[in-house]
């Protein structure tokens, strides 16, 4: 299977410090460790720097792709390029640099100076850093100054939300070494809390056996390419020792070996070992944009500057007043009223009280059913449990929840017309039923619901916190249909799977229902210590931003029918019962007998054994019984979706194979 493609940023403390020697000699030593490596300056200022790496490591590249801008005066380059009468346009060099990136598994790319280089009078080198989706390494000298320098860096690269990957000093000058080339690197990682990722000494010639004699123990590629050697690792049995996992039979896990993750990275996970997974869950159905994406990183460490959190009861702040306007505009017509909550379930939960209360607040005290159909999944507080109908889930708090109506497709109609008058809500997954195995509806059916509830009087709740923000190849599951619903639960891809919030949006109809004098107590009196929470809300925003930007949906409607056409070969297994697909939501039933759909046992643990034979080639799933799930970052790439479909595969052919 093929290494993930990453790029490298090698930047700058200062103008000298050794980028290019640096850059030459990580290109090196990752070509002995057997990567296929190229090299990029997007933008040089004088000098042979280009000629001189494409020559030493052996590259065949055009030099109009390894630099897309050359100037001849050694100055900055924004000064540089108006004396040339010429303009660096980020565009061209990101084309470059996806041109090349294409080609090579890493890309060590060469700044400009510093971060804050100017490439022209409003675009600086973090700027590209961040539009190219690099991880930097930081070049400095050892000597005096070092640290101001570096620790500035650090803290810039860090403002700009950039991932760092590490520092590398570089001793440019021949001489013995004095106490701060000795000890300003351990003061640097100790203050900056930044790994150092090695020291290049002074090289009397640039030969590759010089290079690898001299550099090859002082810099070790795999830390940069694995996880941070910064993090000790704690040792796996002090999670069976301290804590209890959800939706984990405990017995089985305090007899395996637990599975550490420490780092995430675009459309990946890595473990406390440096071992990389494809994440094809998406971190249980919530990461959209990938991991680490530089503009939620951004602004969630620009908003944790301003205030990380403030009680909602009776205060406001500007980051929930922004994101519910944004929602109303987003969501279909008539959702005017935003009320935010922290997970799907008590989105749901808010969802469920807010349409009993309208009913009690408006004179209509009769109508205290819910109604929900067989199969459905809402959370797992007791109020939506209420409304699940998943035994394996729900049958042991039977005594604890209260009693509902559960229909099917079939009886629908038939069970409104008889239960209308006693029915507050009726509360829905739309178009597929999530945690049932993937289960999509009928076409038409949605909307025929929809017309049914408006026509009985039963308020409309659509919860949409797995199919929203994407997952089914529109913004949200009701726009397939054209369903405006009366309330609609929001949380899982809400802040592109970064931070939990939850949002329940309802029309001014029923927000009116609880507008009253003080003194007749119709408040909606529910609410959560972190309801609104400001750094949830900057994460939403900027996750939304990122949708617009890069035109999520536009460029996902592909990878959609690139993944319809490969699940076809699904039934060529002899225990693929059904592959089921909406959009980028995927259930791959499996079978003991594909004639009748005999189901597996239960206790021979298919499904997870399907899961844990993909962990083996470096992709995470997760099984729905016997079902498994795919559900991946809509960011994901074509190669990464095909590895993710090819893995799972493999992972059904060897353990059903009989």
């Amino acid at each position: 299977m093929k290494r993930e493609k990453r790029s490298f940023f090698i930047t700058g403390t200062d103008t000298g410090v050794g980028k290019t020697i640096t850059t030459y000699v990580l290109g090196l030593l990752f070509q002995k460790a057997g990567y296929d490596v190229g090299v990029m300056k997007p933008v040089q200022c004088g000098g042979n720097d280009v000629e001189f790496l494409k020559s030493s490591l052996k590259l065949k590249d055009s030099l109009r792709d390894i630099n897309p801008y050359f100037a001849p005066e050694p100055l900055s380059p924004h000064l540089a390029f108006q004396r040339q009468k010429k303009h660096i346009e980020a565009r061209k060099i990101i084309s470059a640099h996806q041109k090349l990136q294409k080609k090579y598994e890493l890309l060590l790319i060469e700044g400009a100076g510093g971060l804050l280089v100017p490439l022209n009078d409003s675009y600086f080198v973090a700027d590209l850093i961040r539009d190219l989706n690099a991880e930097v390494i930081i070049v400095s000298r050892p000597g005096l100054g070092a640290i101001n320098h570096t620790l500035l860096t650090i803290e810039q690269a860090r403002a700009k939300g950039l991932n760092i990957k590490g520092i590398i000093f570089c001793q440019n000058k021949k001489g013995k070494l004095g106490i701060p080339e000795k000890t300003n690197p351990q003061i640097i990682e100790k203050l900056g809390g930044v790994a150092i990722l090695g020291i290049i000494p002074y090289l009397n010639k640039f030969t590759a056996e010089e290079i690898i004699k001299k550099c090859r123990s002082r810099i070790n590629v795999g830390l940069i390419v694995g996880a941070d050697p910064c993090v000790r690792p704690l040792p796996p049995h002090l999670d069976q020792k301290y804590i209890w996992h959800p939706f984990t039979q405990m017995k089985d896990w305090l007899e395996s070996d637990p599975l550490i993750i420490r780092e995430a990275k675009g459309s990946y996970l890595i473990d406390s070992k440096g071992k990389r997974y494809l994440d094809g869950v998406s971190s249980l159905w919530v990461n959209v944009h990938g991991h680490r994406h530089p503009t939620i990183d951004q602004a969630i460490k620009r908003q944790i500057d301003q205030l990380s959190h403030s009680t909602f009861l009776g205060l406001s702040h500007e980051p929930a007043i922004a994101l519910a306007k944004k929602l109303v505009e987003i969501t279909p017509k008539g959702l005017e009223k935003v009320f935010y909550s922290d997970n799907g379930s008590t989105a749901v939960e808010v969802a469920i009280k807010m349409a009993y209360q309208y009913w009690q607040n408006i004179g209509r005290p009769e109508k205290t059913n819910l109604a929900h159909l067989v199969h459905s999944y809402h959370g797992d507080t007791l109020g939506s449990v209420s409304v699940g109908g998943i035994d394996l889930f729900h049958q042991v708090y039977k005594n604890l929840i209260f009693k509902t109506i559960q229909t099917d497709l079939d009886n629908f109609e038939n069970v409104l017309k008889e239960h209308h008058k006693t029915i507050a809500a009726f509360v829905v997954e739309p178009l597929i039923q999530g945690a049932a195995g993937m289960i999509v509806w009928p076409k038409g059916i949605l909307k025929k619901m929809a017309n049914l509830c408006r026509k009985y009087e039963i308020i409309f709740i659509t919860d949409e916190v797995a199919t929203g923000f994407g997952r089914t190849g529109k913004m949200f599951a009701c726009e397939h249909e054209d369903v405006s619903p009366d309330i609609l639960c929001l949380a899982k891809g809400l802040t592109g799977g970064y931070l939990p919030l939850a949002a329940t949006l309802t029309t001014k109809k029923i927000f009116d229902g609880f507008v009253s004098d003080y003194k007749e107590q119709k408040t909606f009196f529910h609410g959560h210590t972190y309801t609104a929470n400001p750094l949830g809300c900057a994460a939403a925003l900027a996750n939304l931003k990122v949708f617009e930007k890069e035109r999520t949906l536009d460029r996902l409607a592909p990878k959609i029918k690139y993944l319809a056409r490969k699940l076809k070969m699904f039934y060529n297994l002899p225990h693929v019962g059904e592959a089921r697909q909406l959009g980028f939501m995927v259930g791959i039933e499996l079978v003991k007998d594909k004639r009748t759909k005999e189901p597996y046992p239960w206790e021979e643990k298919v499904g997870v054994r399907v899961c844990q034979k993909a962990r083996e080639r470096g992709v995470i799933l997760r099984p729905l019984g016997n079902t498994i799930v795919l559900m991946p970052p809509l960011a994901i790439s074509l190669e990464e979706l095909k590895t993710l479909l090819d893995v799972t595969y493999w992972g059904i052919e060897n353990v059903t194979f009989c």
